[in-house]
């Protein structure tokens, strides 16, 4: 038992007791419950409406719904605006009740959780939303941790417990928490306890308190809390003090509002709805001038039929109409445009979770869309941020090569000493001899075996090394059969290598860790464990012999051993380095193993240090890292190990195809710079073919600056090599846009491909200020950029620098909860369910298990989604600015009186019914050409990077497009209804007769431009069209016959206009050639370009076109397996390891109760799932 003093208390501490209702509640604490709905019965109808009513195209309906109420300026009926207005919102509310709903079930499911509470001396079951801080529960095994528990007891006799911590940080492997041994925990069952601790905060890593009990004062941190969302596993039962419940609770208060991404579309709708309000004002503007002139020179012809109210006046007259007209052309603005893209998203993501292709069997694995609102920006892709290990490799690491005492080990060779390429076929190194050996182990190096059963000193250090060095927790669930749970799966390689050769790691307690040596059980005395981090990259353990002999082992990155290694070895560290380089080439990571014999005063001595050290309270790490420098140095070498990780299937292959694309591939990974580099040749990421790869590792900010902001630098002459034309100053365009200032960095020409390494000492350098847009214009010049070791908020900060001075679209792709900062700053963000646990998925965009679905990701479901939304804004602002054109030329043959040209059952249903869902299937369904040629020709996907199918000119194209159909559509008709007779010779030139034909010229020229704009005919396309027509027409001859007037007669005035215009032949001919005018310039522009200037699509589905088939897969490549003598590092995982865990003296028993195994029973840890065929590319001219 040791003291500690009282840390400082704020004024905002949490004091509570344990056991004491009455006091806890005093303070008014949260209780346990949790709500995550936002609405109630009361509060939904209003809130939500409110929340509708902020977005402001609905705000503008509401605006105009008002203008009807007045009779001065009403030019339409009620119904043609709260029609479409009631519609949209009642759509929204419909899917906002649903989720609500849904959130609603699950707070009640949680809630209603049960689990037993120490009330008055005894264990009662109370619902989760009953338990109250200070109170004391216990848990069971595989249930939920109730609230955020301060660890008291639990079933294990050296009180460890594994927790599940999926669901609070992604990882499924299992982590320990240990209870104080500072007091006998059952004084809390009738003893009230008191604790004071840092108020509720979200940090998961970080936990500050005191714990009074009978006088004495007991320090609290991190590791004695159990979170709320772990999962208690292999351990019986724990009790646990309630310290934070519901929304105070470490989860909940991490639970807040995601980021909001939106698309590079939905931030120029903005703009253009903005322009569509001052267009609109723009054309009230000159209609309501026409009628203040008209009123002026011809209203007092009229005044005899049209009296006028007193004191009105032509000023007033245009006053009014200018209202008048805004209800009359609101059409252009898209109230229905949120609701149909919604639609789209959802359609289009639903595309992806179905696809089949993208399905893992090996781990049953199908895609995911975790969002809707973000599927066209997957056609647009320019860069990409990947992480490296588990993203582009596997994480599953096999030992493959060592070298020990300057001999290397693990190649195989024939008689005549030449190297032999391993295959199924080689034989395999016999482990029968080891009864504890792990019979997935594979090894073909005959000569260590050897070497291990001869004896040699060197060998058996290195394996004795491999098997004491680590934080494994060994699990044993029957006689013999072990299994391993590692920090990261590396280790665990390392420990399994060690097992098959002879030493065998068996258990592990607190002061103790217990070995097989050659089939002789062996314990040692386990004195000190200098855990890793990120900043010392290495490890040791200390331990005492049943010799009673002291060593220190250690291993760690070569480079960080190299410089603690006695000058003694010099010689042996440069043979050592030779096989270092020889394991780089070959891109494996590689570890580098050291000793040093301790003398016992000299320990001593270190281990008051340490322990004074250990327990301070400011600055421990610091300090620590301190001491463990002070006896980690003049060690001896051992030898180094080298790891394989192997590339995941098609890896190479993808990155080629993205590549084409024009896509720019980053990695961003924590590992050495040899080992990244030599991954970047093996993914065909670097290329021998490239011009030059430039190499930044500076350690200092001077030496960073000089390279890259001095004239004569290294960055300056690589710029001038990639294009000589580069000038000095970066080229900037500065814009401002709504208020914001931004400083975008143009593209350079560059003259061939080119590769940046950069290491992570370097790029915080880098990412300063006054460098940091010299950094991007250089890295952008570049095909491929790998920055290494780096942290996750370096990986973060070179994300947001892209973004925020590239005019492009960013996607992050990684695997691991290192990478979780990344993916939520990239536009896009990527998870991969990997070894690392499911933190990356849960906060990415979308999901999928293997890195090569990231090109059909983008080249076909990205590209198709772009493509389709595109077309769809394109059809739906020609429709609508076509549509209200009409009005505004009609207005100049009524007197600018605001009357409207169609019949209102037409306005209103126009966009409801009429031209909604053919849009729509264009929209789900349209395709250029399927998804193998858009594989064969990846070159596709350039026009989504560029902007080319939805811009501001392209709208501005549409603009003038629908005003030369409106044109058509109205003219034409008049021409053709004036001075017009039936073949009875009855006059049909009438308003209504009039008004019916332009609504159907509209409606069939538009649909047939539908028709132009789809590339991929499908059954449901063709029923959505004709059906749309058929209901038209069927619509039109219900609502203009004698029963509809005779019943509402005066909202269906249009009685037999219908019948008595449709059978004349000239009417229908009228339509014929409005169709075919309006049609014309589009079917002639089209003609012309793909004639004279062809674009890529063109090409492509002209080629599609002679193929008259789908073209055949052809064989898979195999890339041939690169020999390099670039070095190559190992890098642990990122998190923290479990040194303390180990030396706490608290946590382990020897009989090891039954866990899941590290690596399950498989025939392979590969995945065996059929890999994707590619087409080779060729880049070849194609005939226009």
């Amino acid at each position: 038992v040791y003291m500690v003093l009282l840390y400082f208390i704020s004024s905002e501490e949490r004091h509570l007791r344990a056991n004491d209702r009455e006091f806890n509640l005093s303070f008014k604490y949260a209780n346990n419950a949790i709500k995550t709905s936002k609405y109630n019965v009361f509060t939904f109808l209003p809130l939500n409406l409110f929340e509708q009513f902020q977005r402001l195209a609905n705000a503008y309906f509401v605006f105009l719904l008002i203008l009807l109420l007045i009779p001065q300026i009403s030019s339409l009926s009620w119904f043609t605006t709260v029609v479409p207005l009631l519609l949209v919102l009642s759509i929204t509310l419909a899917k906002d009740l649903s989720d609500d709903i849904t959130r609603h079930k699950n707070d009640k499911h949680v809630n209603n959780r049960e689990v037993e509470v120490l009330i008055d001396g005894e264990l009662k079951s109370e619902k989760w939303m009953n338990v109250q801080v200070g109170d004391i529960v216990k848990l069971e095994n595989n249930e939920f941790v109730t609230a955020d528990l301060l660890l008291l007891s639990s079933s294990e006799p050296l009180n460890l417990i594994y927790i599940e911590t999926a669901e609070l940080d992604g990882l499924v492997s299992k982590h320990v928490n240990v209870n104080m041994n500072l007091f006998i925990c059952y004084y809390l069952l009738y003893i009230s306890g008191e604790v004071r601790c840092e108020p509720p905060n979200n940090r998961l890593d970080k936990f500050t308190g005191t714990l009074t009990l009978r006088g004495e004062t007991f320090a609290l941190d991190n590791e004695r809390i159990l979170l709320r969302g772990c999962t208690l596993r292999n351990t019986e039962w724990c009790f646990g003090l309630v310290v934070f419940g519901g929304p105070d609770t470490k989860l909940m208060q991490n639970s807040g509002k995601s980021i909001f991404k939106r698309t590079s579309i939905d931030r120029l709708m903005n703009v253009l709805v903005i322009f569509i309000f001052g267009f609109l004002a723009f054309l009230c503007t000159i209609l309501s001038i026409g009628n203040g002139i008209w009123e002026y020179q011809e209203g007092n012809s009229f005044i005899t039929f049209l009296p006028r109210a007193d004191g009105a006046n032509a000023s007033l007259s245009a006053f009014l109409t200018f209202w008048s007209y805004v209800i009359i052309l609101n059409t252009v603005v898209p109230i229905s445009l949120y609701v149909s893209v919604e639609i789209l998203r959802l359609g289009n993501s639903y595309f992806i979770d179905w696809d089949c292709k993208m399905y893992h069997v090996k781990s049953n694995t199908p895609a995911q869309a975790r969002t809707t609102t973000l599927n066209e920006e997957l056609g647009q892709i320019k860069y990409i941020f990947s992480d490296k290990t588990g993203t582009l490799t596997q994480n599953i690491m096999t030992f493959n090569r060592c070298s020990i005492n300057g001999k290397s080990y693990g190649e195989v060779v024939d008689f005549a000493g030449q190297r032999v390429e391993v295959t199924e076929k080689t034989e395999k190194v016999d482990f029968s001899w080891n009864s504890l050996a792990d019979p997935k182990f594979c090894f073909h190096d005959h000569k260590l075996v050897e070497a291990v059963k001869s004896g040699s000193p060197e060998v058996q250090a290195f394996f004795r090394l491999l098997a004491l060095c680590h934080t494994v927790m060994p699990e044993e669930k029957t006689e013999g059969e072990l299994f391993y749970q590692a920090q990261s799966p590396d280790e665990g390689a390392l420990v399994t290598a060690a097992r098959n050769f002879g030493f065998v790691f068996r258990s592990r307690t607190p002061e103790t860790i217990s070995l097989v040596e050659m089939g002789v059980p062996t314990t040692y005395e386990l004195l000190a464990v200098l855990d890793f981090n990120n900043v010392r990259k290495r490890m040791s353990v200390i331990v005492r012999s049943p010799e009673g002999k002291l060593t220190l082992y250690c291993k760690g990155a070569d480079t960080i051993i190299y410089e603690r290694l006695h000058p003694s070895t010099s010689k042996l560290m440069e043979v050592t380095t030779e096989h270092l380089n020889e394991y780089a080439g070959e891109g494996l990571r590689t570890l580098a193993l050291a000793y040093k014999d301790l003398d016992e005063d000299e320990f001593e001595k270190w281990k008051e240090r340490h322990h004074e050290a250990s327990t301070t309270l400011e600055d421990r790490e610091a300090k620590l890292d301190t001491i463990y420098e002070e006896i980690e140095k003049d060690l001896l070498l051992l030898g180094a190990s080298a790891v394989e990780d192997k590339l995941q299937d098609g890896v190479p292959q993808t990155i080629e195809q993205l590549a084409k694309a024009d896509i720019k591939i980053w990695v961003l990974t924590g590992d050495k710079q040899e080992t990244a580099e030599n991954i970047g040749y093996s993914c065909n990421m670097l290329r021998e073919e490239m011009k030059e790869i430039f190499i930044v590792a500076s350690n200092t900010a001077e030496e960073v600056r000089e390279e890259l902001v001095e004239p004569y630098s290294m960055f300056r002459n690589a710029r001038k090599k990639m294009s000589p034309e580069s000038g000095d100053e970066p080229p900037i365009e500065k814009s401002r846009l709504l208020g914001k200032k931004s400083q975008v960095v143009e593209d350079e020409k560059v003259d061939g491909e080119y590769g940046l390494v950069i290491n992570g000492h370097s790029l915080a350098f880098a990412l300063q200020k006054d460098v940091h847009l010299e950094l991007l214009r250089t890295a952008c010049m570049c095909q491929t950029v790998i920055c290494c070791r780096v942290t996750p908020l370096q990986k973060a900060q070179v994300v947001e620098l892209v973004k925020k001075h590239k005019k492009v679209v960013t996607l992050a792709i990684g695997d691991g909860a290192n990478d979780v900062s990344m993916i939520k700053t990239a536009h896009i963000g990527v998870g991969i369910s990997g070894q690392e646990g499911m933190q990356a998925v849960l906060s990415s965009d979308f999901s999928f298990a293997q890195f090569r679905y990231l090109q059909r990701l983008l080249l076909v479901h990205g590209r198709w989604s772009y493509l389709r939304m595109c077309k769809f804004l394109r059809y739906f602002f020609y429709k609508n600015f076509t549509f209200t054109f009409v009005h505004f030329w009609y207005g100049f043959f009524c007197g600018f009186s605001a009357q409207t040209v169609y019949d209102e059952w037409f306005i209103t249903l126009y966009n409801l019914v009429y031209a909604a869902l053919p849009v729509i299937g264009l929209s789900l369904f349209d395709q250029d050409v399927n998804d193998r040629w858009s594989f064969q020709y990846p070159q596709l996907y350039a026009p989504g990077q560029l902007n080319q199918y939805f811009s501001k000119m392209a709208f501005a194209r549409i603009l003038l497009h629908s005003c030369y159909s409106s044109l058509v559509l109205f003219f034409i008709p008049w021409a053709a209804m004036c001075d017009t007779v039936r073949d009875d010779g009855k006059d049909i030139a009438d308003y209504q007769s009039f008004a019916l034909l332009a609504q159907t010229c509209l409606l069939i020229a538009v649909s047939v431009q539908l028709g132009l704009d789809t590339y991929y005919w499908t059954a449901v396309n063709q029923f959505f069209l004709w059906g749309s027509l058929s209901v038209y027409f069927a619509v039109t001859f219900t609502m203009y016959s004698n029963g509809m007037y005779l019943i509402f007669t005066s909202s269906f005035p249009f009685i037999g206009t219908a019948r008595n215009s449709l059978n004349q032949p000239n009417v229908w001919l009228t339509i014929f050639l409005t169709t075919i005018l309006c049609i014309l310039p589009v079917v002639a522009k089209r003609f012309l370009f793909i004639q004279l200037k062809p674009t890529i699509n063109d090409k492509v589905r002209h080629e599609v076109r002679q193929a008259k088939a789908v073209p055949p897969p052809p064989p898979r490549k195999f890339p041939r397996r690169r020999i390099s003598t670039r070095r190559s590092g190992y890098a642990f995982s990122h998190a923290r390891g479990y040194g303390d865990l180990v030396t706490s003296g608290r946590f382990l028993r020897i009989p090891v109760k039954s866990r899941p195994a590290l690596f399950p029973h498989t025939d392979t840890p590969v995945a065996d799932s059929t890999p994707q065929t590619y087409r080779t590319i060729f880049e070849e001219a194609q005939s226009p």
